[in-house]
């Protein structure tokens, strides 16, 4: 229906329905027709003989056979009847085609109305102006907010007023629900304007929309202001702006119009009293809420067992240290009986907690109540369960919902299924897919993008090509995700073929592809070297209206600098600034990469000092990629050592890679360059790894004692000792035996993250009085760089093993000695 159809259909001016009077004997025709259009299959043959002596005619009463006319397929053939038999007569009687109207608007019959509406443009056919509302009452009750919006803008027109205050209330509702907020205060100021077509109903709704945004003062103003002009102050507006105020968190002067209502005589409502204390409680002040209940009470409001399940349920959300057993004998001293919500909120609240065998006490406890468990009772078991990996149990619950009457929904499946698929348990995952379906629950897309999602990460394509397959053989229409999720797989596989025709088919299937897909893509040709068809797919992005991100920028950087073309990459990420688009710590460690394997060290520096200008964090793969740089020769072994310091002092953890290559540029380039080499690297530094470094090898250490044992020290020294061990570890297993330097490093690492007794589980068993004499000498130059609290420590716990070696070592003498 468009404004131009509405524009030929004339209006009804308030002229009487009929020009006879409403007789009994009209009633009575009104009755018989009414009756043998329900009881008669040829209706219509009986009409034409009961009005062929009868002075009115059935055209004549038509509008009030039409709205005793409760079944709308009967009305519906009347009308056709009408409208074929007796068209010029009937479509002369707008009456009639108006009654008609209402009628198929009370049963929502829109296809029909708009038919109607079609012919009676044809017609020229006068409407009323209370049938217009009526079908602007159907639309907006439905949703339909342009239609609604059509047929008030013609009533307007064409009656100089708006339609009736329920039709322009239910079009005002739509429009706040649907956030158009100015629209709906426009339309409520010209329901103002025309006629005073407002009630306490149409403020109360703008009022509700603009508390929803935040809007509260505005709303209370708009209430002062139509105080008295069809609008009378009741409870409801006082809960509509309590229930604003407290959205905002603002309490205090939620609690301000809470104590206005009762000075001026209005009594709060237990819809007054829940929404003040479940704000209190997000509030986390209890001590309010808990006052608000007593009034409750006092006041004589019975409440119900839903009222409290969400007291308990916000107290719970928001921090209240209530034991789940006190929360039944709660609701029982309330007068209410426990019910199954009010148990879901406990299982749900404990599993939480990972308190789960709590939680099926519980629910065992709810089931020897008689009450009957629902997926919300299972769900959270299941998930905790599946959090603490134990897959058994979760299943079996599943299991005992099904026996127990309970049919697992779509929800609670997906949670088992994600969990067997996080732990890469992807055999009992599709397995319980099989189930799902067995058990007569459709999976839905999201349970297929699970599965195919952990297939593709363990390198298992084919069977996640078969689960898509299966997807389009069930009409179940994979969404976006779906697709990205296959074609980053395949991309990963090294098959960009398949991926290339998944991603033609999403474009067939008329899926939305957006960015996230043309980034997989992007990046399936930058992998294959085919740098001009990422341009390409870039370039497409832009037909399609979407904006390259920093991913899409920064996977072609990359791709342009492991073809060592920096030229090219450094025009793109001209681009990328010019277009608004801030690179990223990924682009930078992609530039600097490129121009380090160029050998230009300064520009490399240069632009790793523009990204921390820029205030993006360095990571891992950035310093480890100066790192293994300047490791390579042996006269920058100093830069590799400063970037290795400033890794750890911006708390940036090391990973093995970092590692390997720190130690072997000190192993290999110093050992090939020999000690002056060293000495001159000695000089104009001044570092704690440097330090360490030459100070064990003056010692007499090997190169790898010395490096390693250094890192081992930098690391605990920036509180990384968990990191440390690991490191150690791995050492260990290839051979390098934990020595004095390596313990008295470790032993201070503990102290400095406040966990000194750990040391007790290290490794150093082997270490006699000699060797802790080494450690605490070498102890003596960490104190220089640790605060007095920790040396304190460490030296404390020092003394006293070297005591206890002492004394063990004095017994050790006697005993050989005897």
């Amino acid at each position: 229906m468009s404004k131009t159809l509405l524009s030929r259909i004339k209006p009804l001016t308030n002229t009487p329905r009929s020009h006879f009077l409403i007789t009994p004997r009209i009633k009575k025709l009104v009755s018989d027709t009414v009756a043998i259009l329900k009881t008669h299959q040829n209706w219509y043959k009986i009409l034409d003989d009961c009005f062929a002596d009868e002075e009115v005619r059935l055209i004549d009463i038509s509008p009030f056979v039409f709205d005793r006319i409760h079944d709308v397929e009967i009305g519906v053939k009347l009308f056709d009847w009408l409208s074929n038999e007796k068209k010029d007569e009937f479509f002369s009687n707008g009456f009639a085609c108006s009654s008609f109207l209402k009628l198929l608007a009370r049963h929502r019959i829109f296809d029909e109305i708009e038919d109607v509406l079609g012919n009676l443009r044809k017609e020229n056919v006068k409407l009323t102006h209370e049938a217009l509302s009526h079908v602007l009452h159907a639309y907006a009750e439905s949703g339909v907010l342009s239609k609604a919006v059509e047929i008030y803008d013609y009533v307007v027109e064409s009656y100089d007023a708006v339609p009736d205050v329920i039709a322009c209330n239910s079009l005002l509702s739509l429009y706040v629900k649907s956030r158009k907020l100015g629209d709906a205060r426009k339309m409520y100021d010209e329901m103002c304007e025309r006629g005073g077509c407002v009630d306490n109903y149409s403020t109360c709704i703008l009022v509700k929309g603009m508390c929803s945004e935040g809007n509260v003062e505005e709303g209370r103003k708009l209430i002062e202001d139509r105080w008295g002009k069809g609008c009378v102050p009741n409870i409801v507006f006082y809960n509509t702006i309590i229930g604003g105020y407290c959205k905002l968190g603002d309490m205090e002067n939620a609690n301000l119009v809470f104590k206005e209502l009762k000075l001026k005589g209005f009594m709060p409502t237990l819809q007054t009293f829940g929404t003040l204390i479940n704000g209190f409680c997000k509030k986390g002040d209890f001590v309010t809420s808990d006052r608000l209940l007593k009034e409750v009470k006092e006041r004589g409001l019975r409440v119900s067992v839903l009222f409290l399940n969400n007291i308990i349920d916000v107290k719970y959300r928001h921090g209240s240290k209530v034991d789940p057993a006190e929360s039944i004998r709660w609701i029982v001293a309330n007068d209410c009986k426990p019910d199954i919500a009010t148990y879901n909120i406990l299982i749900n609240r404990l599993c939480k907690e990972g308190k789960k065998e709590d939680a099926v006490g519980f629910l065992d406890e709810a089931l020897k109540k008689g009450l009957i468990p629902n997926n919300l009772s299972y769900a959270p078991l299941i998930q905790a369960y599946c959090k603490s990996k134990d897959y058994d149990i979760a299943s079996k619950l599943l299991l005992q919902m099904a026996e127990r009457g309970c049919k697992p929904d779509i929800v609670t499946y997906g949670i088992l299924i994600h969990g067997l698929v996080v732990s890469g348990h992807m055999d009992d995952a599709v397995n319980m897919k099989v189930k799902l379906v067995d058990r007569g629950v459709s999976p839905d897309a999201a349970i297929y993008n699970m599965l195919m999602s952990g297939l593709c990460k363990t390198g298992r394509f084919l069977p996640a090509k078969l689960l898509f397959s299966e997807m389009l053989d069930r009409n179940i229409l994979p969404d976006v995700y779906v697709y990205a999720t296959l074609i980053d797989g395949f991309i990963r596989n090294g098959d960009f073929d398949e991926a290339k025709k998944v991603f033609t088919l999403s474009i067939e299937k008329g899926v939305k592809v957006d960015v996230v897909h043309h980034n997989a893509m992007i990046k399936g040709f930058c992998r294959s070297g085919m740098l001009s068809e990422a341009l390409t797919c870039m370039k497409r992005m832009d037909e399609e209206h979407l904006v390259p991100d920093k991913f899409t920028y920064s996977t072609i950087i990359d791709g342009y600098v492991k073809q060592q073309d920096m030229t090219t990459a450094l025009e793109i990420f001209r681009d990328m600034e010019k277009n608004k688009c801030k690179p990223n710590v990924v682009t930078y460690t992609s530039l600097i990469h490129g121009f380090c394997c160029q050998g230009d060290f300064n520009v490399a520096e240069d632009t790793f000092k523009e990204m921390q200008s820029r205030g993006l964090v360095a990571n891992v793969v950035t310093y480890t990629t100066l790192i293994r740089s300047f490791a390579k020769e042996s006269s920058t072994l100093g830069k590799a050592v400063y970037y290795w310091e400033l890794m750890l002092a911006n708390n940036c953890v090391p990973n093995e890679v970092t590692f390997n290559c720190l130690l072997q540029g000190f192993v290999k380039k110093l050992s090939k360059n020999g000690l002056a080499e060293l000495n001159g690297f000695k000089q104009g530094q001044s570092s704690l790894f440097c330090e360490f470094f030459h100070r064990m090898k003056s010692d007499g250490w090997s190169d790898h004692a010395a490096a390693y044992n250094s890192v081992l020290v930098g690391l605990c020294v920036h509180g990384m000792v968990k990191t440390a061990c690991r490191f150690q570890d791995r050492m260990v297993k290839k051979g390098f035996s934990p020595d004095p330097v390596s313990f008295a490093a470790i032993l201070h690492g503990f102290c400095v993250v406040g966990n000194s007794k750990q040391w007790k589980n290290l490794n150093f068993c082997n270490l006699d009085v000699k060797g802790l004499e080494v450690a605490a000498r070498y102890s003596r130059v960490l104190e220089q760089h640790l605060p007095q609290r920790v040396t304190c420590e460490a030296s404390t716990i020092l003394r006293a093993i070297v005591g206890k070696a002492d004394t063990k070592e004095h017994e050790d003498c006697r005993i050989s000695v005897r």
